[in-house]
């Protein structure tokens, strides 16, 4: 069975920090409040950040394994885009003091039968926020680095003596027999 070691435990360290910034990121939009447009739409940005620490925490453990970070371009058209289109028409009609196109959000929804639906799930507007940051950090992912080309070394032309150059100086270094070219002396010389 493969061993993981330093990996789990870089993963462990690195999911527990994402879920402690999240939780404080939570804490303080609570505090902003929603008493007007801009705090509402304040504080949706900071739970949504919250789940964005999350998903990207996966994503910093993929750097520890020697990854490099890409847009995943599938996951932000077929997941990312619909979240936004969903989460934003829902969050956009139950703003709480009749705000940016309120009214024309809750007319499209009342006109698609969808009012009641947009109203239930309004209830949960923190959750649908949470779930909106991790689809984006969602469309990160890691992938293995491109291998370094390997260096060409260039081919000798015909009649070079470039490419021959070292080895002709190796053989003239090369202790030989007088009058035996071939072969090479091993140990004290004998005359």
């Amino acid at each position: 069975m493969r061993r993981y070691g330093l990996y789990d435990t870089t993963r462990g360290l690195t999911t527990v920090a994402a879920v402690g910034t999240a939780g404080v990121l939570l804490w303080a939009a609570t505090l902003v409040g929603q008493h007007s447009d801009g705090r509402f739409w304040a504080e949706m940005a900071i739970v949504a950040g919250a789940g964005l620490v999350v998903a990207i925490s996966q994503v910093v453990g993929g750097w520890t394994k020697g990854l490099r970070v890409r847009i995943s371009l599938g996951t932000l058209a077929l997941a990312f885009l619909p979240a936004l289109i969903v989460v934003g028409w829902i969050l956009m009609a139950s703003q709480p003091t009749h705000g940016w196109y309120q009214g024309t959000f809750e007319t499209w929804s009342r006109h698609a039968g969808l009012l009641g639906l947009v109203h239930d799930l309004a209830l949960w507007h923190g959750v649908l926020a949470f779930g909106f940051g991790l689809v984006l950090g969602m469309s990160f992912d890691t992938v293995p680095a491109p291998a370094p080309a390997p260096m060409a070394t260039p081919a000798p032309v015909a009649g070079s003596q470039d490419a021959e150059e070292p080895v002709t100086a190796e053989r003239r270094e090369i202790d030989t027999v007088p009058g035996r070219p071939h072969e090479v002396t091993v140990g004290p010389h004998r005359d």
